[in-house]
């Protein structure tokens, strides 16, 4: 996958963090997804669609991780996976993936976007609605590793 692809998603996901939650986070190196299960408890999925391309972004969230994003945000302690965390976890999906969007329009992509779906459980299945490979992006936190992946219809 291009990293005309990745880039933009990547530098949104770590400035949504650190201007909504004040949390730095250090993206690792990406690797190819084989598999459709999640790497966390709860996780935002959300499609895009344009004229030249077609693809999906997901975001998931160990329950550590959530729990404190929950608590820098909204001043919330939360001790599992409830209405919050998921409600949250939609909105930074959508945050990340617009921010994104302004950079891919920047590149000439003009993209739709569909609303967030939020999946919840251990070893939930995040199916991206187009064919194509899979990036899976680890993101490092000080309250431990989130997920962000990336498929585009090839």
């Amino acid at each position: 996958m291009d990293a005309k692809f990745i880039n933009p998603v990547l530098n949104s996901m770590v400035n949504v963090l650190a201007t909504m939650a004040q949390i730095d986070s250090e993206p690792g190196k990406p690797v190819l997804k084989t598999d459709d299960e999640a790497r966390g408890a709860v996780t935002g999925l959300i499609a895009l669609q344009g004229a030249q391309v077609r693809g999906s972004m997901a975001i998931s969230f160990p329950q550590a991780v959530i729990a404190d994003i929950v608590q820098r945000m909204l001043g919330e302690e939360i001790t599992e996976v409830d209405e919050t965390a998921r409600d949250l976890t939609g909105e930074i999906t959508n945050m990340v993936l617009g921010g994104a969007k302004n950079l891919f329009e920047q590149q000439g992509y003009d993209f739709g976007l569909s609303l967030p779906n939020v999946l919840v459980g251990v070893k939930h299945v995040v199916e991206h609605p187009y064919p194509g490979p899979k990036i899976l992006l680890p993101f490092q936190t000080g309250a431990g590793e989130f997920y962000v992946e990336i498929c585009f219809e090839a």
